[in-house]
């Protein structure tokens, strides 16, 4: 039976799948509150809506994850209910942020949101201060003021400067783009199949993979474009794929990749001539991890596995890839939540991890083998720090430079390191370590 609201969709349809979308929001918002990351939140709240509406509520949720800062020095939280703070930044973001969002139905679909949190007088005071916000012209969202917490812009300005901090800031507060890598189509085949739904493409940094555009409207979910289900690409941003390319893993080589989900490293490992093994700790993301590979046609082996509890006997493995769990500080324009995520504890923490992983794959190694150690962070903690250490812990293992990227991807050491205020994609980070003996 057809949706009344289809074809065309009604004023009263629009409104009330728009009030379906905010509400989503909310509840995604609270999730990313109570520990989960927004994509896993995302995926948990937004399957009940049409697809136009899932697309607003990821951009309400999202926009406030990244101006956070902007919207409660305007909104003077400190006086507010908690419970009330993400539905006032909510409604604030669609003031200012989203023109196409009229100002009475951004008011109004926020009063409801706070009389269904703590009751009438919380609807009146959220009803109050945002028709007195939408009245202020002088506020707005603003280019100039990042949204990131104090203390990770203060370091980042110690690592970086200040002014390469502030465009890896203003890179952050921009929304991150949909790029593509050819999986069973080819680049040329990709692009065309993009070009005759309506879609526009540009190569991608480095000319690894596709930038997916609309030259009018919104380019829809990955898995509505042409070639989804026939696993003609992978959604994977330059940096990833680079990583792959740096490892320059040799045709035929045995790779064992230890902490594999989603997937997208271990099949670019395997369409660049490696038989891989995939292997993830996190059950909840081994179906993810299975799709992935089985789209892409690739002959990979799926399991579930743990490499600090030794899932391997022996020392049998030509390479092991340890994509090492991160505090994801080189991913944040797409994951605008983990900026609230992460601390100097959560790197402190990490890090401890890391070398637990790097320490654990020393047996999985062969002599002769190549050991890969990425993150997709950008600090030293997690990266250099953790390589320096494990050397010195380890005399039979040595670093091995690859010339499969551009000299500017390389550290002074001949690590790989992607900036994404200088190189324009993820931050991310390998290290080649050959085993001696």
């Amino acid at each position: 039976m057809k949706s009344p609201c289809r074809p065309l969709r009604s004023k009263g349809c629009w409104i009330k799948g728009a009030t379906a979308a905010r509400r989503a929001a909310l509840e995604i918002l609270r999730a990313v509150r109570a520990g989960a990351t927004l994509n896993d939140a995302r995926d948990r709240h937004l399957a009940a809506l049409a697809e136009r509406d899932r697309r607003l509520a990821y951009e309400l949720s999202a926009g406030v994850l990244r101006r956070q800062t902007e919207l409660d020095d305007a909104l003077h939280l400190a006086r507010v209910d908690p419970r009330l703070h993400d539905v006032l930044r909510l409604g604030a973001y669609q003031l200012r942020a989203l023109n196409r969002v009229p100002a009475h139905a951004a008011v109004s679909t926020s009063v409801e949101l706070a009389r269904e949190t703590t009751g009438e007088a919380a609807a009146r005071y959220v009803n109050q201060f945002l028709r007195r916000l939408s009245r202020d012209a002088g506020w707005g969202m603003g280019d100039a003021s990042p949204s990131h917490p104090d203390w990770l812009v203060q370091r980042w300005r110690g690592s970086f400067g200040a002014e390469e901090a502030q465009r890896l800031l203003a890179w952050n507060d921009t929304k991150s783009r949909l790029v593509l890598q050819p999986a069973r189509w080819d680049t040329e085949t990709l692009a065309t199949r993009l070009q005759e739904a309506g879609l526009e493409t540009r190569p991608a940094p480095y000319a690894v993979g596709l930038v997916v555009t609309h030259p009018a409207s919104r380019i829809p979910h990955p898995a509505k474009l042409p070639g989804f289900t026939e696993g003609g690409f992978l959604v994977q941003d330059p940096a990833h794929a680079l990583v792959c390319r740096f490892a320059a893993i040799p045709a035929g080589a045995r790779v064992y990749d230890a902490c594999a989900a989603p997937g997208g490293k271990a099949v670019t490992l395997e369409r660049l001539g490696a038989r891989v093994v995939a292997g993830d700790a996190r059950r909840d993301r081994l179906a993810r991890l299975a799709d992935t590979t089985r789209r892409a046609g690739v002959a990979i082996r799926v399991l579930g596995a743990d490499l600090l509890a030794a899932p391997f006997a022996g020392a049998a493995w030509d390479a092991v890839l340890v994509d090492a769990p991160c505090t994801a500080t080189g991913t944040m324009a797409r994951h605008p939540d983990a900026r609230w995520r992460v601390t100097a504890r959560a790197i402190a923490r990490a890090a401890v991890r890391q070398r637990a992983l790097l320490e654990a794959a020393v047996r999985l190694v062969r002599p002769g083998g190549l050991l890969v150690y990425a993150t997709c962070s950008l600090e030293p903690e997690e990266n250099t720090d953790v390589v320096n250490a494990f050397l010195t812990d380890h005399a039979e293992f040595t670093r091995a430079t690859a010339a499969a990227v551009a000299p500017e991807l390389l550290t002074p050491a001949g690590d790989f390191q992607s900036l994404p205020q200088r190189h324009g994609m993820d931050g991310a980070y390998a290290a080649r370590l050959v085993r001696k003996h």
